[in-house]
């Protein structure tokens, strides 16, 4: 195992060449850049509310001439927080990003509005205390994730590690 094994964590996701994604609290947007490779001819979309995160992303898309990639700077607490429309996404990744957030209901709520029925919610977190993780009280249990998605009407497809220190769960809408 790695700290975090990005193609491999994707490899769980039913992906085709033309759907569309997004990658919610998309920081350094390691799975935005995976999954604009494997969806050349899809659309993925970067959201994050810290404006120097995309804007240094825009920089390396730019560089890297990846053109299948909107960024968008959004509070994904806020309703319709996303600005994307309903049901018309493939794929929803929340990766490191539940630990950081007040509302995280409203966050994996915003992921099952923007999903078509049978999309993909991939949501990652930490799951083992080190020197650059969380404090153990600001991380989210797989548990308190499965109870909320739960209560959204997700169905937990399956559950895995994604590395050392990071648990996956796969909800399908």
């Amino acid at each position: 195992m790695e700290f975090l094994n990005i193609q491999e964590t994707l490899s769980h996701l039913f992906l085709k060449e033309d759907m569309t994604a997004a990658e919610f609290g998309a920081g350094s947007a390691i799975f935005t850049l995976a999954l604009a490779k494997k969806l050349p001819k899809g659309k993925v979309f970067a959201l994050d509310i810290q404006e120097e995160k995309l804007s240094a992303l825009k920089g390396r898309l730019s560089v890297e001439k990846i053109s299948n990639v909107s960024v968008i700077h959004c509070d994904l607490e806020e309703p319709r927080g996303s600005k994307i429309d309903s049901r018309s996404l493939d794929v929803v990744l929340i990766p490191n990003t539940l630990f950081q957030t007040e509302n995280k209901y409203a966050i994996m709520e915003e992921a099952r509005r923007i999903l078509k029925n049978g999309g993909q919610l991939l949501v990652l977190d930490w799951l083992k205390q080190t020197a650059f993780s969380p404090k153990k009280e600001n991380m989210v249990s797989p548990e308190k994730v499965k109870e909320i998605a739960d209560s959204l009407g997700l169905s937990l497809k399956k559950e895995f590690m994604a590395g050392d220190y990071h648990y996956a769960l796969l909800f399908i809408k």
